[in-house]
């Protein structure tokens, strides 16, 4: 979060974990994200666009605001995410605009993805 950020869009996303080394490999299988790591409760995650963290300093809230990730290959992505241990909690759906899915992460956050083909 050193970087300043552009006014009115979102420029960081926090996600309490208990195990910030899971969380690194299960966002890092699925969606390719890297990190820095800024001692042992805390990490920065980076899908090159965005940026955010994971930290173990809190307790894990569950629920929240619904963070949506796009991908181009839609299936590819929820089998990548089934494969590292995700739960789909709401299946391939079509929208104005797209498809997407949700999906619960292992610290149980519902999360979303779509894509616009």
């Amino acid at each position: 979060m050193g970087i300043r950020g552009q006014d009115r869009q979102i420029d960081n996303i926090e996600f309490n974990v208990t195990d910030i080394g899971r969380s690194k490999a299960f966002y890092g299988a699925v969606f390719g994200w890297t990190f820095t790591d800024y001692g042992p409760t805390y990490t920065e995650f980076s899908d090159g666009r965005l940026s955010g963290g994971f930290t173990t300093g809190e307790a894990v809230r569950p629920g929240g605001p619904l963070v949506i990730l796009y991908a181009d290959d839609l299936e590819a992505t929820q089998r990548r995410a089934e494969a590292a241990g995700a739960r789909i909690s709401r299946a391939t759906f079509a929208f104005p605009g797209g498809r997407r899915f949700h999906f619960i992460d292992p610290d149980g956050y519902e999360l979303a993805v779509w894509t616009a083909s």
